[in-house]
Order: C-alpha cells, then structure tokens, then sequence
C-alpha cells in the first residue's frame, strides 16, 4: 500500500489577508489503492506527535510519500518505506515520479467543506468529522450509511447501558 501524509492549518488568516495565523492543526493520510483516508486534529506538528498518529493509523511496512518535514525523517527506523518530495523544488519527483497531490487535493476537498463565517473552535472537530462522512460515502448511499452508523450508536435491540 502507499499512504500519502501531509498536515494542514484550518484557520483564519489576520485582516483576511496572507497566511493562517491562527487555527488548528490537522494531520492526515490517503491511500493511493482504496482511496481511504484519515484526518487527526493535532496540537502540534513535531516528530512524537505526529510519529504516534502514524503508527497508529498506518500499517508498518507501508510506503508513505511526503514532503521533507523533519518530523518524518524517522519513519524508516518506525518500519515504513519512506519516500519524499521536495515542494522547494518540485510537486512531482521527476526521477521517482512521487508526489503528494492525493492528500493535497483531500485538504481541498474538505476545506471547501468547513464553513468559513461563523465557525466556532469547540465546533471544529465536528465541522472536521462531517466532511470526512460527506467524502467517504456517495450522496445516493449518505442516508444509509447515517443510519447504520446511529444503529451502531443507540442500538435498539440492546437495552440502554446507565
């Protein structure tokens, strides 16, 4: 399998202008062959935390591509086949022909699907959590997929637990 991995700041930019100055960090993944993906709010974008959501989220011996962050330059010792872009220099690797499009278009995606205006920080992981199911599942099949999953939360052939 190959993951593609990157982080991204959700937030505001000061006076709507220029970089994100405040907001929150996510740190995600995509699968190349099955398209599956993850989205993890996290605190900061150093090496443990972000090593603990990868060993976590993905299978030793996978391939990930990402860019030259310091913070992944242990993954070979963790198990993974690393492989890495330089964006300093390229979007694509023109020897390996790597690249982290996939995760780059993911945080497109799910950008467009956060509100921008009125969003409150207590909201977000919600805002996060609602996209991700609005990218996972068709529209035709989204309804089905609401309901299985409050069946697997409220189970009414179980008795409620106190």
């Amino acid at each position: 399998m190959i993951v593609g991995i990157d982080e991204s700041k959700f937030g505001k930019c000061k006076y709507n202008v220029g970089r994100i100055v405040e907001g929150q960090w996510v740190f995600g993944g995509i699968c190349r062959q099955i398209r599956s993906f993850f989205m993890v709010p996290v605190p900061s974008r150093d090496k443990d935390t972000l090593l603990a959501v990868i060993k976590e989220r993905i299978e030793p011996g996978t391939t990930v591509i990402s860019d030259c962050s310091s913070a992944y330059q242990c993954l070979e010792h963790e198990g993974f086949t690393h492989r890495t872009v330089n964006h300093s220099v390229n979007f694509v690797d023109p020897s390996s022909l790597e690249h982290t499009n996939n995760i780059e278009r993911l945080w497109r995606e799910v950008k467009r699907k956060v509100p921008l205006f009125g969003r409150r920080k207590k909201h977000f992981v919600g805002y996060l959590a609602r996209s991700m199911f609005l990218m996972a599942y068709k529209e035709d099949k989204r309804f089905h997929h609401f309901l299985q999953e409050v069946t697997a939360l409220y189970n009414p052939l179980q008795p409620p637990q106190s």
